[in-house]
């Protein structure tokens, strides 16, 4: 199953990306679940999970009695997320294939999850009031998402510029917002969620973390850069090369998209 908006590789390569991202973000979503809280027994859906990352760290949380499930649309990332969970010793985890907005459930959650994926979608106010049926009174809704302005360097990289750019675009063109993480708020409280809070991170770094993420991320949207017609593969190849040459160096400062986190709470007794 494809999904043809998604701008980023899928696959065996977005798996090893998504570790990566996972690194880069790991610190910030675990310190946002422990302060929106995770009880023991609390029973949690990651929708677009790709390879599991964070649906390992609401596992652990939850517990023994507590249970963590994941959708996604990728089944390639859902094998090595069975297998990583296994390899883990995580029995209250289960993943299922599946498009998150058609996505149906018998059982409402404590705790709905979406990181980086609304971006990607046409009506993301759609998912988030999907996400709202999912959700228990009383239960939370947790977003991530980017704002994809907030690319900086010092000193100036112009292969960064255009890295923005053609992301930038190739996302538009597929009905997404790159810089949606403003917005997370709002939908929340569209969706009907109450309570709505907001925190602001930004990842930089001198060496590795995001400099060597944003260098794989250009890698993993080149086939839509040329689908597009934004670049030739010489300037794509140029790119990708000035991009890494610049991030090796430690003395030179890559800052990468604005990450917003935002969580409301379902006050419905009727759910």
């Amino acid at each position: 199953m494809q999904n043809r908006r998604y701008v980023i590789r899928g696959g065996i390569e977005g798996r090893e990306r998504l570790r990566l991202l996972s690194e880069v973000m790991g610190p910030s979503t675990r310190a946002l679940l422990t302060e929106v809280g995770v009880p023991a027994g609390s029973t949690c859906l990651d929708v677009g999970c790709g390879g599991g990352d964070v649906a390992f760290e609401l596992a652990r949380t939850a517990g023994p009695t507590g249970r963590v499930v994941g959708v996604d649309l990728d089944e390639t990332k859902l094998d090595i997320a069975r297998r990583e969970a296994g390899q883990h010793d995580l029995s209250n985890i289960t993943f299922e294939l599946g498009d998150v907005t058609r996505w149906k459930s018998d059982e409402l959650f404590d705790l709905v999850y979406a990181r980086f994926l609304l971006t990607h979608l046409p009506d993301p106010g759609g998912l988030v009031a999907v996400l709202r049926r999912h959700t228990r009174s009383g239960g939370v809704a947790i977003l991530e998402d980017i704002d994809f302005r907030g690319h900086f360097t010092d000193p100036a990289c112009p292969a960064m510029q255009r890295y923005v750019a053609w992301y930038t675009s190739s996302v538009q063109r597929r009905g997404g917002d790159p810089n949606i993480g403003p917005r997370l708020p709002g939908l929340l409280r569209e969706a009907g969620f109450d309570d709505v809070q907001m925190k602001l991170v930004h990842p930089a770094a001198l060496i590795g973390g995001i400099k060597l993420l944003t260098c794989i991320t250009l890698e993993n949207i080149a086939d839509v850069v040329l689908q597009d017609d934004l670049a030739t593969e010489e300037e794509l190849r140029q790119t990708i090369d000035e991009l890494y040459t610049f991030a090796r160096d430690p003395h030179t400062v890559i800052g990468g998209p604005r990450v917003f986190q935002a969580w409301g709470r379902n006050t419905d007794i009727s759910a």
